[in-house]
């Protein structure tokens, strides 16, 4: 039984010529003038195609590059390392500047209980200078021991850096000594009579390594 192959219209036959290939594009023409919107030119499609491949590639060669540089393990002992020495220093600069201060508070602390303690001795010293100043005999048992222990107590508060300012002659000093009165000029003394210089003195100052700590009391002259 031979079979015939029966083309039409009416038998939804394929005809080659009466259409197109599977997905060709329409021809252009003028009853394809509507569609060539919707389908770009070749080379546009093409240029797209580039960019987008390029960019793709930029993007993922970047986090491909950051994910190893995190996971890399000398990246990471490096960055641990700075970490580590820059918390290292700030804590030594910290402990530096603790360090000067506690060494200066202990200084200040040290200086004021000295200062206190060298107030305290001054009225003991000028009763002191009072004694040595009216002793009777100077070459008797008991005016040698005075003026040996005077000496000896005056000599160990120097070293200590407390010094004593008998000022009798030198030019008058506001900052450093006390006018309590004032005597005539008699012409005597290396300033002349245009400078007061100090006429007497009634009690002698003291300078705490440098400082004065109670000015000397003095009758001005001139």
């Amino acid at each position: 039984m031979t079979g015939t192959n029966e083309t039409g219209p009416g038998r939804g036959g394929w005809d080659p010529e009466s259409e197109g290939t599977p997905g060709s594009r329409p021809a252009h023409g003028a009853e394809g003038s509507e569609l060539d919107s919707d389908y770009p030119p070749d080379d546009a499609d093409d240029a797209e195609v580039e960019d987008a491949e390029i960019l793709d590639a930029a993007d993922v060669s970047a986090a491909v590059d950051e994910v190893f540089a995190d996971d890399d393990p000398l990246s990471l002992a490096l960055n641990q390392r700075d970490e580590y020495l820059d918390s290292l220093r700030r804590l030594q600069a910290e402990f530096e500047n603790y360090r000067k201060r506690v060494t200066k508070q202990q200084a200040d602390q040290v200086a004021r209980a000295a200062l206190s303690l060298v107030d305290t001795l001054l009225p003991v010293l000028d009763t002191l200078d009072l004694a040595t100043e009216h002793i009777g005999d100077a070459e008797s048992a008991d005016g040698r021991a005075l003026l040996a222990v005077a000496g000896q107590l005056h000599d160990v508060l120097a070293k200590a850096g407390l010094e004593r300012d008998d000022p009798l002659g030198e030019t008058f000093d506001p900052n450093a000594h006390e006018a309590v009165g004032h005597l005539p000029y008699d012409g005597s003394g290396p300033t002349g009579a245009d400078e007061p210089v100090v006429g007497q003195v009634m009690r002698a100052g003291y300078r705490w390594r440098g400082a004065v700590v109670r000015p000397a009391m003095v009758m001005v002259r001139g």
